[in-house]
């Protein structure tokens, strides 16, 4: 019979604290919080390339690299004396427990939505470690890549009615931003240009969010799509015994309208030639 998956959580436990033992691995050993925290991103990325291409073997091993780095974090905090896995899993149990009472205590939800509007009351509710109330906002990390940031921050401003009634109200305002940002460049403020083009994609970001659409995912798809189609382009310069830096900006514009052609899409996602 196959383990419980408690009996494989111990035996990982006691598999990180033989890497960090005297006769463990000396990489492992000399590991810090600080020197941990570019892995714990990198592995939550790779596991979101997992999930996008939608390989559950993948998605187990790279569901696995995240629970390690969890776990190596705890067994930092271990052996500094601040806390076990236990009470790191004692304390999890405890507050999905309290943020579910329609699940746990006998209390009522009609639907997603308000169990979603119940979870955030009882976390503001809950307070800080120093007593003062949550904010709305909190919860967002800063270190969030900025597009996923600036839709966090919406969507919960919007849990407390600070929102849009819907993206065509909100659509005015990207072109106000639009050409607020135009008139900074032509003014050759660099310091407002700066603001100016945070503030329209912060707009874009709004009108994404009330169309239902990721902006990170959606920005991710694009880059994807020019990257692929880049590739082609390059691929059919070499076919030409050319390479792209040698040829010209016709020569490219027409390869890329080529690629596109064939993909039989007209999205217009590639720069002007002009900005090449």
């Amino acid at each position: 019979m196959a383990d419980s998956a408690g009996t494989l959580f111990e035996s990982l436990l006691s598999i990180m604290s033989r890497l960090r033992s005297e006769g463990g691995c000396p990489w492992d050993r000399e590991q810090t919080r600080e020197s941990l925290k570019p892995y714990l991103i990198e592995e939550a990325y790779e596991a979101l390339e997992a999930i996008d291409a939608g390989r559950p073997a993948h998605i187990q091993e790279e569901l696995g690299d995240v629970l390690f780095q969890v776990v190596f974090h705890s067994q930092l905090s271990r052996e500094r004396g601040e806390f076990t896995m236990a009470d790191l899993l004692a304390r999890l149990n405890e507050k999905m427990i309290r943020r579910h009472p329609h699940v746990f205590a006998g209390g009522r939800v009609a639907d997603a939505d308000e169990a979603l509007s119940q979870w955030e009351r009882i976390k503001r509710g809950e307070g800080t470690p120093d007593g003062v109330p949550r904010s709305a906002l909190a919860g967002v990390p800063a270190s969030l890549p900025a597009l996923l940031r600036a839709q966090r921050l919406q969507v919960k401003a919007g849990r407390v009615g600070f929102d849009w009634p819907g993206w065509r109200a909100a659509w005015p305002k990207v072109g106000e931003e639009m050409a607020e940002l135009e008139r900074a460049a032509e003014e050759g403020d660099p310091v407002r240009v700066r603001e100016e083009l945070g503030d329209l994609l912060f707009s874009v970001v709004n009108v994404a969010r009330l169309l239902g659409v990721d902006a990170e995912d959606s920005l991710r798809g694009a880059a994807e799509k020019f990257t692929r189609r880049f590739n082609e382009v390059e691929g059919e310069m070499r076919a030409a015994g050319r390479s792209v830096g040698e040829a010209s900006l016709e020569e490219l514009d027409r390869a890329w309208e080529a690629v596109k052609a064939r993909e039989g899409q007209r999205a217009p996602d590639r720069p002007d030639a002009s900005d090449r």
